[in-house]
């Protein structure tokens, strides 16, 4: 089993950044790919970045590139999502997730999940 708790949501303007942290425990975080994924209302869950275990390989949805940076710190147990130039489509609640493997897209292949942090941009 993987815990995850996630933190740093909160409220910002337009154009502003925050980071949001994923903290884990339980089996080896450094064998897992870590990705975010946000649900806005009303709306599936989607993709926005993952990181393979190493944190030398790294993907985003397209609607972030450039904008979005994943990171991880396994002395840690943490990944983190440094988000700048926040825009208000951007409003969802983020998770956290893991899975053991490679990178991959759809969150049907995440096994561990955490509560969900919500990030509200206003314009």
């Amino acid at each position: 089993q993987v815990q995850l708790v996630e933190s740093g949501g909160g409220l910002v303007q337009a154009g502003g950044s925050l980071r949001l942290s994923c903290a884990a425990s339980g089996r080896t975080f450094s064998n897992h790919v870590m990705g975010w994924f946000r649900q806005a209302p009303g709306k599936e869950r989607e993709f926005v970045a993952a990181i393979n275990w190493s944190g030398s390989l790294s993907n985003y949805a397209d609607s972030v590139k450039g904008r979005f940076t994943i990171s991880r710190d396994n002395a840690k147990n943490t990944v983190y999502l440094q988000m700048n130039s926040l825009k208000p489509e951007d409003t969802a609640v983020y998770y956290c997730a893991a899975r053991s493997g490679a990178i991959l897209y759809s969150r049907r292949e995440y096994d561990y999940w955490g509560q969900g942090t919500q990030v509200t941009v206003s314009s």
